[in-house]
């Protein structure tokens, strides 16, 4: 009984993970990226304290930080936003989707975008499309406290790796 409460457990987990691929960076792609986000612990506890430095904290007394990020072919109107505060002690994203209204400060917040097939390879992880590469080479274009993200180059290496992560159709840009 044992074995088969196990099967069907990760059965339904397998089942309750494949999600059906909308389109890549859209609102829906940006909420899941949110949950993935969040089981991640590289993210979560990495940008609480990467080599005595706290991401999350550096907010400008918001107590929140925003990342935006777009395909450079669909332009900007196209923005989707991750909302990333501190909680339990972790950096929690706690909402994904379209920008909400939030004012970005380029001193704390930070606006990526790219080309599908840079965002294909950042997401695989594939040689000269890690997170230092991506953003010395142009791959990755980026607006933002650069430093910042070179003090949590592991984590923003997670980071653009769930790009590839998240189901998403680059197939056209939506409407």
């Amino acid at each position: 009984m044992i074995k088969h409460t196990a099967i069907v457990s990760g059965l339904l987990l397998l089942a309750s993970t494949h999600v059906q691929a909308g389109e890549f960076m859209d609102a829906a792609w940006a909420k899941q990226a949110c949950a993935a986000w969040n089981a991640d612990a590289t993210l979560t506890a990495g940008l609480m304290d990467a080599d005595g430095y706290s991401w999350v904290k550096n907010n400008a007394g918001r107590s929140y930080k925003l990342v935006q990020m777009y395909r450079t072919q669909c332009g900007d109107t196209t923005k989707v936003q991750l909302n990333i505060v501190e909680q339990d002690g972790k950096a929690i994203c706690n909402y994904g989707g379209a920008p909400d209204g939030k004012a970005m400060d380029y001193g704390v917040d930070y606006l990526m975008h790219a080309n599908d097939a840079d965002w294909t390879c950042m997401g695989k992880g594939e040689f000269g499309c890690g997170a230092m590469g991506a953003m010395m080479s142009g791959k990755l274009n980026f607006k933002g406290p650069k430093v910042e993200a070179m003090k949590v180059m592991t984590p923003f290496e997670n980071f653009l790796k769930l790009t590839g992560k998240v189901p998403g159709d680059k197939s056209e840009c939506k409407k």
